[in-house]
């Protein structure tokens, strides 16, 4: 078990939302069990700008390195999408800064009580106390993944 679940080489990056990143979508979803029958069209573009960040003011993405949420589905070089309007709640995954560094974790909400919780067994949960220095910095709203 590693002492220290906190990463501070988390990368902040502000996204440029001036300029329409349009892509084509398919009409149909991608079936994940049975083939389904090919369509032989296109819907009207896709705007990844428009459909990953909600709020250009409060939104920013941010390189994850390290394994700690690696059960969560979010690993070492995953981009993140975090929005800091969005209200921190009990369960959400969120980037944390604690004691001068900043650190993803799912945040657990319990009356007063707040802690950070790893999804690695190698990792353990931090508590966050009163002396802490500690602020969610945002929520995250989407993982994109490099295959």
């Amino acid at each position: 078990m590693e002492k220290d679940t906190r990463d501070p080489q988390l990368q902040l990056i502000t996204p440029d939302t001036t300029s329409e990143v349009a892509v084509p979508m398919a009409s149909s979803c991608v079936s994940a069990g049975f083939p389904s029958p090919a369509e032989d069209f296109l819907e009207p573009s896709l705007d990844l700008n428009r459909t990953l960040v909600r709020n250009p003011a409060s939104t920013f993405f941010a390189r994850v390195s390290g394994e700690s949420m690696k059960d969560a589905g979010i690993h070492d070089g995953d981009l993140l999408v975090v929005d800091k309007s969005v209200e921190p709640a009990d369960g959400c995954i969120a980037v944390c800064f604690l004691d001068g560094e900043f650190t993803l974790k799912r945040v657990r909400i319990d009356g007063r009580r707040i802690t950070l919780l790893p999804a690695n067994d190698r990792y353990r949960p931090i508590e966050i106390l009163p002396d802490d220095e500690f602020s969610v910095w945002g929520v995250v709203t989407y993982t994109i993944r490099k295959f």
